[in-house]
């Protein structure tokens, strides 16, 4: 049963109330603090504050702070009055408990809603940074075509220049010394040019034009504007989890006594373990039992078998070997990546639930949250912690 803290104070004005509770020496990180527009909860055990305000306030707009020894919770009042006391004055337990049942739902769906409105928040900002990125990527395309454009066009013209050059007619007959080498310096190629100067005559070689200047086109790459995803950086652990998994399927024990009666086929883990799956689908948890047993001998790095095992020790009520089945499950499950998500939950589930059959609801509730924290979406995981709360609530409160 925790202890209620009854040495708090609290002040007033007509628009704010402020609420200073101590925490007797724990540290902010285990204070946890529930705010509605009626109800206000600090708790770090095995200390409770619990206030069932007398007014209605504005939860939004009311803050909390951790610090200096103490919570400092300060309320925006819904209408400007004094108030003639903090909470209220019934101390029925029925009243209390229906308050508080209303004020956790109401927390829960307004957590739920801020959890949905900030992933959509995320997506949106996601697809505007992707649509920013293309169409910068599309603008230097543009510029670059317009470069090779430009660039393309005054290669031609010099080329049909060049032609126009080589099919113009050379007259010889009046041409001096000097016009013969000016042309023969100008010409584009190397050839024998026919030399007439007087009654004199004779062949001379084209000089070759200089070779065209050289130039470059810079170009530059978009940047990326948007982070990279959590995935690309999380390589390294997904190939230790997939040489793993390759060293467990490579791991078999064939050689064992109880083998000896039994068919080649019947030794393959892979094959005892789908017959576990169809003895449980039947109802048949103690053979399902035997089949994973027989399998985890042949090897004991599936972390798979001892989780379904674990699922079966449920069914049958051995509540420890289901918790421990379920721990060796999430030892061989690391290291933790996507591809191995869905089991950890399952595996984190499986033990929870022996926990709570087990009437050890705090456990239990650490199980489930551990699992909701991989997959937050869950509303099933969500209903499921929200009872073991109401449990670990009630149980407290009746004590």
């Amino acid at each position: 049963m925790p202890l209620l803290v009854t040495d708090y104070s609290w002040t007033q004005t007509t628009s704010t109330v402020c609420i200073s509770v101590p925490l007797k020496g724990a540290k902010a990180s285990q204070v946890d603090i529930v705010a509605t527009d009626q109800y206000i909860k600090v708790h770090f055990p095995p200390y409770l504050f619990e206030a069932f305000l007398a007014q209605p306030v504005d939860e939004d707009r009311s803050v909390a702070k951790v610090g200096n020894g103490a919570a400092l919770i300060t309320l925006l009042k819904k209408t400007e009055q004094l108030w003639d006391q903090l909470t209220l004055p019934t101390t029925q337990k029925e009243t209390k408990k229906e308050l508080r049942e209303k004020a956790l739902v109401k927390h829960q769906e307004k957590l739920c809603a801020e959890s949905k409105a900030k992933a959509e928040k995320q997506q949106t900002e996601k697809k505007y940074a992707l649509k920013t990125m293309m169409k910068l990527e599309e603008e230097e395309r543009e510029h670059i075509q317009k470069i090779k454009d430009v660039e393309r066009k005054k290669t031609n013209a010099e080329l049909e220049a060049w032609q126009q050059k080589q099919h113009e007619p050379l007259h010889y007959e009046t041409c001096t010394r000097k016009t013969l080498k000016d042309i023969s310096e100008k010409s584009p190629q190397r050839d024998m040019r026919v030399e007439k100067c007087g009654s004199k005559s004779r062949t001379q070689p084209a000089e070759l034009p200089a070779p065209r200047s050289s130039g470059s086109i810079q170009v530059t790459f978009t940047p990326r504007v948007f982070p990279t995803a959590l995935r690309e950086s999380r390589v390294a652990e997904e190939e230790e989890w997939l040489r793993k998994q390759a060293e467990a399927r490579r791991t078999c024990n064939a050689s064992l006594e109880d083998l000896k009666d039994l068919k080649e086929e019947e030794r393959n883990p892979d094959w005892l373990k789908d017959k576990g799956n169809k003895f449980f689908a039947t109802g048949d948890y103690l053979g399902a039992v035997n089949a994973y047993s027989l399998a985890i001998k042949l090897n004991r790095k599936v972390p798979s078998l001892y989780s379904n095992r674990a699922a079966c020790h449920l069914k049958l009520k051995n509540l420890h070997k289901a918790i421990e089945d379920s721990s060796q499950a999430l030892e061989l499950l690391t290291p933790a990546v996507p591809a191995n998500a869905a089991a950890r939950v399952r595996a984190h589930v499986r033990r929870g639930t022996a926990f709570c059959q087990l009437q050890l609801y705090t456990e239990g509730l650490q199980e489930y949250l551990a699992a909701l924290k991989i997959d937050p979406e869950n509303a099933d995981l969500q209903k499921d912690t929200q009872r073991i709360r109401d449990v670990i609530q009630d149980s407290t409160f009746k004590d």
